[in-house]
């Protein structure tokens, strides 16, 4: 018998009223599934002996997690030891084993989940700059993520496509304020009252409540993430001028000062305290606050990572100290914050934790690192490093250490990280490794890239070494505009088979999707793939990630003199992106700020490898996808087409902007003739190609399938609009028309446009 017919036998579902919501929410899984048999009884009393299923919250009964039973006649019961496991173990149950023989489970089966937390880290659509994605549902999205085993979701986004914070003529930085909002986005203490507008508190803490109110029903356990300590209006220190902190702002991004309270005085660690537990008596249940600092408009005082250097308030340094004294005040400045919000928590919610990233820390490393415990944990995507560096090497070039952490590239996990791991969890801490397989730190702004076995992988090395909590970068995709999302279905199997063979196991998703026909077809096609994304070698992190819509790679045009191009002509894009107008990177692609982020030797070397190692593999999957037999084919094969194709497009941008580098630097490095005409017609070679895949990505995006992200409330500097094909077309007509101009950089630009007034 399979478990499926035992069900049939089952009459009635129970569970004791004073259940987690989610019990009646997998009830209904059941009653949906089992319409005709069975129905629901609000009690766990009652003899067992007539087909009675019982769900229930134990950790007796079920010690490693979940324990499934099941009898012939139906009888049965589900205990979880937590609520954050067991939405996904149903959908598991209900869609994936109801063939298995009812024998398996008579006894009773131990489950036990592979993660204990497999967290949201920056949910790119739920909270962040995706939530104005277009057609995005959000219960349907927080129950795909409850489906696909995800645990831990931040619920803290803004109600509003941008945040309040204005700034002066021409500079980016109110842009950043619209991710990772801070603690006074969403309630005011007595201290700041009256600061930002009661209805925009209100609209934001709407959007917090209720998105916890959808993790609550979906057993997923709500949480925040907030730049802390973040700027405050200028307004605030008009009224305690000795409450200023250190200028936290990036110099080159941002035109006017910026300054978050001083964390030192005792008074705003009672603010952040306070606007916690308002935060909390709305949501009793929310379990953790991550913050990320030194960034984005926050930063803590006299740190070595700010933007300015150390500085601060006059509270932490009382007179000039040496590098080391002042890294331990500073040190201990930043566990003093975070206990504050850990003690705030814990009269709630006892169970309360707070983490912070350690990356923007490198000077203070060591004093933060061992302040962490008792509930004070961490994200990262290595513990044996510091600060932004990855010691990890491209899989297949092991000259470039150029990767996205926790991405498809870092596909080493080094016993090291558990020796440092260990140390942590020996004194109450945790710390949750980057896994980036989803819409955030990889392939932005592509949704649902196929790379099953690659997560496979990287799963098992996390997991065989002893990993107990994940943070996935990004979250997942709306599943309604991916409907086939493979990495993260990889990630939902591994969660309760851990020891599967991942061909067997990614087999079975390609046939529950396609059929038996055409599994092996896509399991072909996924490899050929992953071949291509390995022979990518990461033209720079920047614009492997965010970087790619910031800066507009996709609608700005590849030409041979950028500054050749009108103010008018350039208004299009320039408007959107993320640079101020003195930004070298408006006029060089291999520069951004102070920094060279495509150094030229890397850029011609990187050229090579994309033609060498990634059009054969991406190609021949493409071909495979396209002779199949359209007639028979299910839908998914013409998703996973268009999507491979979006993922060529994206990559020969990107190949394109390194061979912009080499040919424009290189004509411009040299004053051989013979060299300088050989670089010159690189450069025309490079934009004959840039202006090909426009042509392709535009005749992409006539297609139904929602391949990237874009939104339909007006474009930002985040996010792609619904006017991105005509802008497109603008940048297939300035690449014409400019394609043999001279190559020029001007190699004074910053100055030259520093100097210009802003009117």
């Amino acid at each position: 018998m399979k478990l499926r017919e035992a069900f049939s036998n089952t009459r009635i579902l129970r569970y004791t009223p004073d259940s987690p919501e989610v019990m009646e929410t997998v009830a209904s899984l059941f009653l949906k599934k089992f319409t005709d048999v069975m129905e629901l009884k609000g009690n766990l009393n009652g003899d067992e002996s007539g087909g009675i299923f019982k769900l229930a919250l134990s950790e007796d009964k079920a010690p490693l997690g979940i324990f499934f039973r099941l009898q012939e006649n139906g009888t049965g019961s589900l205990f979880v030891k937590n609520t954050c496991h067991i939405y996904s173990f149903v959908c598991d149950l209900l869609e994936n084993r109801l063939d298995d023989p009812v024998e398996r489970y008579i006894e009773g089966k131990h489950i036990e989940p592979a993660f204990d937390w497999n967290r949201v880290s920056y949910d790119f659509f739920l909270t962040q700059e995706g939530r104005i994605q277009k057609g995005f549902n959000r219960e349907t999205y927080v129950a795909e993520l409850a489906r696909l085993g995800f645990t831990h979701i931040e619920v803290n986004g803004l109600a509003f496509p941008m945040g309040l914070e204005t700034g002066p003529k021409g500079e980016v930085y109110p842009m950043f304020y619209t991710y990772c909002p801070a603690l006074d986005q969403f309630v005011y203490s007595e201290l700041n009252k009256g600061i930002y507008p009661y209805y925009y508190l209100s609209a934001n803490m709407n959007y917090l409540v209720e998105n916890a109110k959808l993790a609550r029903k979906y057993g997923l356990i709500p949480g925040l993430l907030s730049f802390e300590p973040r700027s405050v209006p200028e307004q605030f220190f008009e009224r305690y001028p000795m409450l200023r902190g250190a200028r936290v702002d990036h110099p080159f991004r941002s035109f006017k000062p910026r300054y978050p309270m001083t964390t030192t005085h005792p008074r705003v660690l009672e603010h952040y305290s306070e606007m916690l537990i308002k935060i909390m008596e709305a949501v009793p249940d929310l379990g953790f606050m991550c913050v990320w600092s030194n960034d984005s408009g926050s930063g803590f005082e006299h740190t070595k990572s700010l933007y300015v250097g150390r500085n601060g308030g006059a509270y932490l340094i009382r007179e000039w100290k040496n590098d080391e004294e002042i890294a331990r005040l500073a040190g201990e400045n930043v566990i003093r914050f975070l206990k504050t919000l850990k003690d705030a928590g814990s009269k709630i919610n006892p169970d309360f934790r707070v983490l912070t990233r350690m990356e923007s820390f490198y000077g203070e490393h060591d004093v933060v690192w061992k302040g962490l415990g008792n509930g004070l944990d961490i994200e990262t995507c290595s513990l044996v490093t510091r600060g932004w560096a990855i010691p990890y090497s491209h899989p297949l070039y092991n000259d470039n250490k150029d990767i996205n952490g926790g991405a498809v590239h870092q596909t080493e996990f080094w016993p090291q990280e558990m020796e440092e791991a260990r140390d942590l969890e020996q004194r109450g801490g945790k710390v949750n490794f980057y896994f980036a397989h989803g819409p955030h730190q990889m392939f932005e702004p592509l949704m649902g890239v196929p790379f099953p076995f690659l997560t496979w992988e990287k799963l098992n090395k996390m997991y065989s070494l002893g990993v107990t909590n994940l943070a996935q970068m990004g979250g997942a995709f709306p599943p309604e505009a991916v409907p086939y999302n493979v990495n993260h279905e990889a990630v939902r199997t591994f969660m309760f088979n851990p020891a599967g063979d991942p061909e067997k196991e990614i087999y079975n998703i390609a046939a529950r999707w396609a059929g038996a026909d055409h599994a092996d077809m896509l399991l072909n096609v996924w490899k050929l793939v992953e071949k291509a994304i390995l022979g990518f070698p990461n033209i720079t992190s920047l614009y492997s990630a965010l970087g790619f819509t910031w800066y507009r790679l996709w609608i700005r045009p590849f030409v041979p003199d950028i500054e050749a191009l009108s103010q008018e002509e350039r208004n299009y894009y320039e408007e959107f992106m993320c640079t101020t107008p003195h930004n070298p990177n408006n006029v060089d692609l291999g520069r951004d700020v102070l920094f060279c982020i495509v150094p030229d030797e890397k850029a011609a070397k990187d050229v090579v490898r994309i033609d060498e190692n990634v059009w054969k593999h991406i190609d021949e999957a493409i071909e495979i996808l396209e002779n199949a037999d359209y007639e028979d084919a299910p839908d998914i094969i013409h998703d996973q087409l268009i999507r491979i194709k979006a993922l060529r497009c994206w990559i020969m941008t990107n190949r394109n902007v390194a061979a912009w580098v080499s040919a424009v630097h290189g004509y411009l490095s040299t004053a051989d003739e013979r060299k300088k005409e050989i670089h010159k017609t690189d450069v025309r070679s490079l934009i004959e190609l840039e202006i090909d895949n426009s042509y392709k990505l535009l005749d992409l995006l006539d297609d139904d399938v929602e391949f990237m992200a874009m939104t339909d409330k007006g474009e930002t500097p985040l996010i792609h609009g619904t006017n991105l094909k005509s802008n497109i077309r603008k940048r297939i007509s300035l690449m014409q028309e400019h394609i043999d101009d001279k190559p020029f950089i001007d190699p004074f630009y910053i100055e030259k446009m520093a100097g210009k007034m802003m009117i």
